[in-house]
């Protein structure tokens, strides 16, 4: 079904992918009601529509769910869209709690600890992408054409035009941006390369319903294999999340429910409680990425399109999100001073914003993975004890926390 407001082919702005972070992006360019200045038009194609999830029901939890930040959840309130994810279902969570699996150091952050109500919520991926597609069908300047695809598209000195699929016209705009994932075609199309590394590993997640609630607190051990999560979800619900080698999780997504849970409780710590069910099961191999560069003539790159990270701190999602809002920042004082928001000095502000702050946080993330591989004791000694102090140091404590939550560094106004 395409669902447009005006059926036009002349844009300023394309989007392509209407997942989470560039719904995200769309939504930040809704014009407000009060708005004295002419509305960005903006097109979002995306190939395949959010499977329906109405308010007020529970349906079986999807196995893809995210940990969203303080940060992430502040621009889903400034776009309007927050209630929305309310209303269908989300699981907020006040504690993290974080142990060495080979020695005994151990941090347990509060939310008390920087005097927040909360340090985050656990959301389904397909609740989010819901709640941000209600703006977009009520916004008169969007757009979102789907099933759409982009085929091709070519430049010129003041424009783009884009080739869609399904018979759809082309259409025209003044800067598109690849939203559309890893295997980016519009990254692939604007001849932007990326630099990837595999790691020896692979995520198996799962979700299951627990004998006992999961009071609002994510676990996260370090082993040798890789590390093990437990992320609460509502009632006794939880996802969980283990790390391993290609072999191995492969031959659990394979076990019965029974010897699946029998593994899982042999593997994952007795504080957790025992496991009554298993509802679904995936895996994905686990990978880092980093595209060469995030801007192109007339072409931007936002999300996985353009930065890829290991999941174990679950900052993916938040990362694309600062994209988003970040881009939307540039894209929109640009249009108010009049000035062309595809050309290269604009897209460059964003650009510079947003890659020192990604190529950071990838490399943070790389490094828990080296530190928490199988190490000497002397290291393992070193290691528990780092996490021993972050538990006991006031100062230092609120930084990691304040990271954690998305609300340190060059923040986007959407994210404040």
């Amino acid at each position: 079904m395409t669902q447009s407001n005006t059926r036009k082919t002349d844009y300023d702005v394309v989007i392509v992918g209407g997942g989470m972070v560039g719904s995200m992006l769309a939504a930040a360019l809704i014009a407000p009601a009060d708005s004295a200045q002419p509305a960005l038009k903006v097109a979002v194609l995306e190939n395949r529509a959010p499977e329906p999830f109405e308010p007020g029901t529970d349906p079986a939890y999807d196995i893809r769910v995210s940990a969203l930040s303080i940060a992430t959840q502040r621009m889903f309130r400034n776009v309007g869209a927050w209630q929305g994810v309310l209303n269908r279902r989300a699981c907020p969570y006040r504690e993290m709690l974080v142990w060495d699996g080979e020695a005994s150091g151990r941090t347990h952050f509060k939310a008390d600890d920087v005097e927040a109500p909360e340090l985050g919520h656990i959301v389904e991926n397909r609740v989010m992408q819901l709640a941000l597609l209600d703006r977009l069908l009520e916004a008169k300047n969007v757009d979102y054409l789907c099933p759409a695809s982009l085929v091709n598209f070519h430049t010129s000195a003041d424009g783009v035009t884009c080739e869609l699929s399904d018979e759809h016209p082309a259409i025209s705009a003044r800067v598109l941006i690849g939203a559309d994932g890893a295997r980016s075609t519009v990254r692939e199309l604007a001849g932007i390369g990326i630099e990837r590394h595999s790691y020896p590993q692979h995520a198996l997640v799962a979700t299951v319903d627990t004998e006992m609630p999961q009071q609002q607190i994510t676990w996260q051990r370090f082993q040798p294999t890789g590390p093990e999560a437990l992320l609460p979800l509502c009632g006794s619900r939880a996802s969980v999340v283990w790390y391993h080698s290609e072999e191995e999780v492969q031959r659990l997504r394979l076990l019965d429910d029974a010897d699946f849970i029998a593994a899982m409780e042999a593997a994952f710590p007795s504080e957790l409680g025992q496991i009554r069910q298993v509802t679904e099961r995936g895996s994905f191999p686990i990978a880092k990425a980093h595209a060469e560069r995030y801007v192109s003539d007339r072409v931007a790159l936002i999300g996985d399109a353009a930065h890829t990270v290991h999941p174990l701190a679950g900052q993916g999602v938040n990362l694309g999100m600062l994209d988003a809002a970040a881009l939307a920042e540039v894209l929109l004082a640009a249009h108010g001073e009049t000035k062309d928001i595809g050309s290269q000095r604009v897209l460059r502000r964003y650009e510079r914003w947003r890659r020192g702050e990604n190529s950071l946080m990838i490399s943070v993330l790389d490094g828990f993975y080296h530190a928490f591989k199988p190490q000497p004791g002397p290291v393992q000694t070193i290691r528990s004890a780092a996490l021993n102090f972050a538990d006991q140091g006031g100062p230092l404590k609120r930084v990691v926390m304040k990271y954690a939550m998305g609300t340190a560094g060059h923040l986007p106004t959407l994210a404040r």
